[in-house]
């Protein structure tokens, strides 16, 4: 017999799993995808049941021509890229390109890449699966339909350049929306009153208690006399406990990673983009030079939204933690966590593939980006077996009249999986002596602090991602590309680590949630995401999901051509120069929009699309500048709040 072709995507991969296969195989890469819908033409038949037109990419000419020769020459050719949609689909399109006959095709899947995994699935080939390539297919051409479309409409309403995409423009709305949030956010004032007493006749037991209630109901002052009137009526009260409680409570571990959580914690931690945090992932999957230990896949499979693990993974984690912690760091019996509603269960969680490859032990083979996020997996994992860290926590209920205060402390008992992950809840101190109820307490001092409330937080790429999942727009292998296409297009940019909607993604935005409200709402995109993955296991036909969703954007499509009002005509805003009492239309810079006099060049008046900027208070403080001395005050900016001289 001849020697079997083994097709993968990438070179890396290739390198690693040629190490486990003998003599017999021939190992190649495919580059990626091989064919895909035309660059100059939608290449779907709207009117033909949606049947797609593929072509083989320019790009992969080369690879394309070495590939069949070497599938001409082989008794099977085994399909051994990723297993998820987008892996099936590259196979799918391998066999059409390369003209391999169905009966000589092989389709080999697993999790990780190590001699176990490749040899149990090379002994055990399957067929390759229409319905999964279905469920890709169908978002390949929702999204070529979208973008097709909406493109060339915003060009002709506003500008050329500007694009749209199916789940794109949903994920910008979500900036835009908490951008809008941010703007109209109203900062009100309130009073933090604290009191620093001790149990009578135990004057060496001193600590705080905070106001939270007024007459049974959560409240606040909210004025400085109010604060004032409040420690005046403290102080002249009788102090007395009403409930104390000590207990010891366990925290218990987070479960492995999935793509999601990598990339919030990669976020978090080190302040890696997505795409960043995945190409690095996508590295240790494929495998790593670890010197005289060969070249090793280091992590499974890293695109998954399923926390289940392996029983045989489950013992490799016990068996390390025993003999590294000792058995009181080991719960009875193995963990298993709870799934998300709709998760891939079949999938595993992004875990390490052995126990042997300590990060500590292999740094020097890793780059420092890889070193990271490698031990960012392994303690995750170590520590998702491990028993609970157990905190002792007092909580003691104080009533002064009306006034019901609190007072807490914490402190931690015994580590457990904090021994690895490294995660303390917040340890407050000192303290609470142990109470009765009744018991009367003496007031010795009063601490009040004036505070603000604060505007929601803008996005990070991890708290973006964290919503994507949340809402169920986009899958696990989509997150990365979503959020960098969107700051591509420069509707969103990233100042810091914190996202902001620029101008024309609100302007685009606004248009687009006007005139496409259906297609734009999340939980009509969350929907469509159920149905493909109804495609995906048989449920739903693929022509249906895709009709469906092609009647109403096509209704909408309509209507959008027929009113959207064009780029410089007055009644796209309906609001007048104060300079020349004509016209204001939206204009476009660049990645920024603005009213601007329909008048120009004569009058060159401009104003924020958004309308002038709402001054924000200035709060003083007892700081002094340092190159003044004149009293210095915390002003509100775009980005944040700072200090600065008045």
């Amino acid at each position: 017999m001849g020697k079997s072709l083994v097709i993968v995507e990438s070179p890396a991969k290739a390198k690693t799993i040629n190490r486990f296969l003998g003599d017999g195989f021939v190992v190649r890469a495919s580059m990626g995808h091989v064919r895909d819908l035309p660059k100059d033409e939608l290449g779907v038949d709207l009117e033909g049941n949606f049947e797609p037109t593929y072509v083989k990419l320019s790009s992969r000419k080369k690879v394309l021509s070495g590939l069949k020769k070497l599938a001409g020459e082989a008794d099977l050719v085994y399909l051994a890229t990723d297993l998820d949609r987008e892996g099936e689909a590259i196979a799918w399109h391998l066999i059409e390109a390369l003209g391999i006959p169905h009966e000589r095709a092989r389709r080999v899947t697993f999790n990780e890449i190590t001699k176990r995994a490749i040899t149990k699935a090379f002994k055990n080939p399957g067929e390759l699966s229409l319905d999964k390539f279905n469920a890709q297919q169908a978002r390949r051409i929702l999204d070529r339909i979208v973008g097709y479309k909406l493109s060339p409409l915003l060009w002709q309403k506003f500008k050329r350049g500007l694009s749209a995409g199916r789940v794109q423009s949903v994920a910008t709305r979500m900036v835009v929306d908490r951008e809008r949030e941010i703007e109209n956010f109203k900062q009100e004032e309130y009073w933090v009153i604290k009191c620093f007493v001790h149990p009578d006749n135990r004057d060496g037991e001193k600590f705080w208690i905070t106001l939270v209630r007024q007459d049974e109901e959560d409240w606040k002052p909210h004025a400085e006399q109010e604060a004032q009137d409040v420690l005046e009526s403290l102080k002249s009260s009788r102090l007395e406990v009403s409930e104390f409680t000590a207990e010891d409570v366990n925290h218990y571990s987070f479960p492995p990673f999935t793509t999601s959580t990598l990339q919030q914690g990669a976020s978090y931690r080190m302040k890696f983009p997505a795409k960043k945090t995945m190409k690095i992932a996508q590295q240790l999957y494929e495998g790593i030079n670890l010197g005289d230990k060969g070249r090793r896949g280091l992590i499974t499979y890293h695109r998954t939204d399923s926390v289940r693990v392996s029983w045989g993974a489950v013992a490799m984690a016990r068996e390390y933690i025993g003999e590294q912690y000792g058995e009181k760091y080991l719960p009875k019996k193995g963990r298993m966590h709870r799934q998300r509603p709709g998760a891939q269960a079949a999938h595993e969680a992004i875990r390490p593939t052995s126990m042997r490859y300590e990060p500590e032990d292999i740094k020097t083979h890793l780059s420092r980006d890889q070193y990271q996020i490698y031990q960012m997996i392994w303690q995750r994992f170590v520590s998702s077996q491990m028993v609970p860290a157990v905190y002792s926590e007092r909580v003691v209920q104080v009533r002064a009249g009306k006034y019901a205060l609190e007072g807490k402390s914490r402190t931690l008992e015994f580590d457990g999986h904090s021994r690895v992950s490294g995660f303390v809840k917040d340890v407050m101190e000192p303290v609470l002596p142990g109470m009765e109820t009744g018991e009367k307490l003496i007031l010795d001092d009063t601490e009040h602090e004036q505070k603000f409330t604060k505007p929601p937080a803008r996005y990070t790429e991890g708290s973006l991602v964290k919503e994507l999942e949340k809402e169920g727009i986009g899958r696990p292998s989509t997150y990365a590309t979503i959020i960098t296409t969107i700051q591509d297009r420069k509707y969103v940019e990233k100042k810091r680590v914190s996202l902001f909607a620029t101008n024309v993604g609100k302007v685009v935005t606004d248009k687009l949630v006007q005139f496409f409200p259906k297609i734009m709402s999340l939980k009509f995109t969350s929907g469509i995401e159920e149905k493909l993955d109804e495609v995906e296991e048989a449920k739903t036909d693929w022509h249906e999901v895709l009709q469906n969703f092609y009647t109403t954007f096509q209704e909408n499509m309509v209507k959008a051509k027929k009113e959207m009002v064009p780029n410089g005509e007055s009644q796209e805003t309906g609001e007048v120069c104060d300079k020349c009492g004509k016209p204001m239309a939206i204009r476009f810079k660049g990645k920024d929009a603005f009213l601007g006099c329909t008048g120009y060049p004569e009058c060159r008046n401009s104003r924020p699309i958004d309308g002038p900027r709402e001054k924000k208070p200035v709060i003083e403080t007892d700081l002094k500048c340092d190159k003044c001395g004149a009293p210095m005050v915390i002003r509100e900016g775009r980005y944040g709040r700072f200090v600065a001289c008045s």
